[in-house]
């Protein structure tokens, strides 16, 4: 296996790596705004949204696997905000490509890519987590409106965003995974509350939003009415893979070897401890693991193989979810009684790129939370064994 990226791509990293000395920081009077001009910048350049079509203001490029790696290493390297809203730019516009209205790509892709269109996901709500068919938010046709009742829960993001994409049950007589919708929500209609909840770690991520009779055009639904389960199977594949992303795990263990050359221990660097430096090699082994496969089930995708590797991206999103708690857990025992103390203010923003001893701490208390986003650990691990390793089936009362 020849794992180096060749001429080509090395070509293209001395390019990116350029244009960001060259384009960051933008001009803007605030972050939002520079952020806004910079991803202009480098959609034009055909660095951002590369297999988007251009019609829909994108790159327009074939996928390629290593094209993609190169540039995201440059754009972490160099600080830029390559990265929009991620429920926009990584899960709506793909299931918009794949399951949307002409009309809606045309209205909605191309803000959501510049990051001048935020957007909130509304799937889970107070009594349905895992179990997502069970959803109770409803949505009634009135005239050329649809009308929404209803709560949603662990919104991230949602005191931001723009837009909602969300489920609701427009036909209440139907069978449990039928009946539903895939609704676009304007998040400044009237009867739209949103509450943020602030978590453990002081931070303010998620929300619970409350609709009360909340109208929008019957235009805003994404597929065919009742057949909201599988458009939102689009989107939750997409969330799989955002999770499932190694780039961000790479850069938290570069911020964690780093913590390991820092910190004392027995008079000498914790990274000289042969304990630490064996967890650390045990976690870099799981990290290239997680690398590896991603590229392999990428390469799969761009060859139009999406179908067989459904189950390995459910894998993808489960390695990851392990991987982060690790590298989370050895920073914890590093910092020892230092890691007692509470964040400081700024420090439970998950945005930031400085891992201080606070973020450290407030990212050990995320890193349990992705045990349950995109789809909760144990049902991640009960479809791989079912429909990877075809082991039988849980049982299940009649008529599930």
């Amino acid at each position: 296996m020849d794992l180096r990226f060749g001429p080509e791509y090395e070509e293209l990293r001395q390019r990116v790596r350029a244009f960001c000395r060259q384009t960051w920081p933008a001009p803007g009077a605030s972050d939002r705004e520079r952020a806004i001009a910079w991803r202009k910048q480098a959609l034009a350049a055909g660095f951002l949204s590369r297999t988007v079509p251009k019609t829909y203001g994108g790159g327009g490029f074939a996928p390629d696997v290593l094209a993609e790696a190169v540039i995201r290493q440059e754009f972490e390297a160099a600080g830029v905000p390559y990265r929009a809203s991620a429920q926009g730019t990584h899960m709506l516009v793909p299931t918009l490509l794949e399951c949307g209205s002409e009309a809606q790509r045309q209205v909605y892709i191309a803000k959501t890519l510049t990051g001048e269109l935020n957007w909130c996901q509304g799937y889970s709500e107070p009594g349905s987590g895992s179990d997502l068919a069970s959803l109770k938010s409803s949505a009634r046709l009135d005239g050329d409106e649809w009308v929404i009742n209803g709560q949603k829960i662990w919104t991230s993001n949602a005191t931001v965003a723009d837009m909602m994409f969300g489920l609701f049950r427009t036909e209440p007589a139907a069978p449990k995974h039928a009946g539903i919708s895939y609704l676009l929500v304007d998040m400044r209609a009237p009867g739209v509350d949103v509450r943020p909840l602030r978590m453990m770690q002081g931070g303010e991520d998620f929300c619970e939003v409350f609709l009360n009779d909340v109208r929008i055009p019957t235009a805003n639904i994404v597929g065919r009415r009742g057949e909201g389960w599988n458009v939102s199977r689009a989107t939750l594949k997409h969330e799989r893979m955002l999770i499932g992303d190694s780039q961000g795990a790479r850069t938290m263990f570069a911020a964690l070897v780093e913590l390991a050359q820092r910190t004392q221990r027995g008079g000498q660097p914790a990274s000289r401890d042969p304990a630490v430096r064996q967890r650390l090699a045990e976690i870099e082994g799981y990290l290239a693991t997680q690398e590896y496969a991603a590229a392999r089930m990428l390469t799969a995708i761009a060859k139009n193989r999406d179908a067989s590797v459904a189950a390995e991206m459910l894998t993808a999103k489960l390695a990851a979810t392990n991987l982060g708690q690790l590298l989370a857990k050895l920073a914890m025992d590093l910092l020892g009684e230092r890691g007692l103390e509470e964040p400081g203010p700024g420090e439970a923003d998950m945005g930031i790129r400085q891992f201080t001893e606070g973020r450290w701490v407030s990212q050990y208390m995320m890193s349990l939370s992705t045990a349950i986003a995109g789809g909760a650990s144990n049902i991640q691990r009960n479809i791989i064994g079912e429909r990877l390793l075809g082991l039988p089936r849980d049982q299940r009362p009649p008529g599930h």
